[in-house]
């Protein structure tokens, strides 16, 4: 249940900059898919974007929540690979934004929702590595069938510890994604994989509520039945707790 707009966390979402077209305008934008707003707002929160170049420092602070939102591929000079021929879409703009807001939202123990780009981030950022192709690694592209398709993955998570605590030990999600975690961080933990081996799910333990998911919780959560959506509430009841 939503709550009341004065004790409602502000939850900040990373968001793109490129460019889009709406009515007669053709023009660079900060945007994000509405799924990822109306998620946080279902769930009580007050969804705000976050766009390459807010200054984490500044920002942090004012926000009770951090959703790490999807999106094009991270750079591997991030984590010391040359680049595969199917790694695409870079922005350094937008890496070095996210992971300033991601160390300060680890340092300030903010809660912290990690999804697609966003778990991949959190792994970077921590030291880890990424398949940068996995029909290469895996032999199949179920996690990506087509452009601009989702596809349907089965994820199997680690009973006892989030998120299985809430959403179950399996889960059927949208997914859309070339790209993988490789070797783990250290300090993270893997608590989810696709029936293929891939990491689907990661937390950080020492944190209150730091976690991952490589698949995309904003696509099922327009059906509030849906068991991901689960994860935006209780993104929104850990940052309701921290301004408490």
């Amino acid at each position: 249940m939503a709550s009341n707009a004065s004790d409602a966390p502000v939850i900040g979402i990373s968001c793109y900059r490129e460019s889009a077209a709406w009515g007669v305008w053709e023009r660079p934008a900060a945007l994000l898919p509405a799924g990822y707003l109306d998620a946080v707002t279902a769930a009580g929160g007050i969804p705000v974007l976050l766009p390459p170049g807010a200054t984490a420092a500044r920002v942090l602070p004012r926000l009770d929540g951090l959703i790490l939102a999807g999106g094009a591929d991270i750079d591997p000079q991030r984590y010391q690979a040359p680049p595969h021929e199917h790694t695409t879409g870079i922005r350094p703009d937008r890496d070095s934004s996210e992971l300033a807001l991601l160390y300060h939202a680890l340092d300030r123990r903010t809660p912290l929702l990690a999804i697609c780009r966003g778990a991949q981030l959190l792994n970077v950022g921590l030291g880890g590595t990424l398949h940068q192709h996995l029909p290469e690694v895996l032999g199949h592209r179920d996690h990506q069938p087509a452009p601009g398709r989702f596809g349907r993955t089965t994820v199997r998570l680690e009973p006892g510890c989030p998120p299985a605590t809430l959403l179950g030990e399996k889960i059927e999600v949208s997914c859309y994604h070339h790209q993988a975690i490789d070797r783990l961080a250290p300090g993270l933990e893997a608590v989810g994989h696709a029936a293929d081996g891939t990491i689907e799910a990661v937390r950080q333990p020492s944190h209150p509520f730091a976690l991952g998911v490589q698949w995309h919780p904003e696509e099922d959560t327009a059906d509030p039945a849906h068991p991901s959506a689960p994860l935006f509430a209780a993104l929104v009841t850990a940052a309701r707790g921290a301004t408490a």
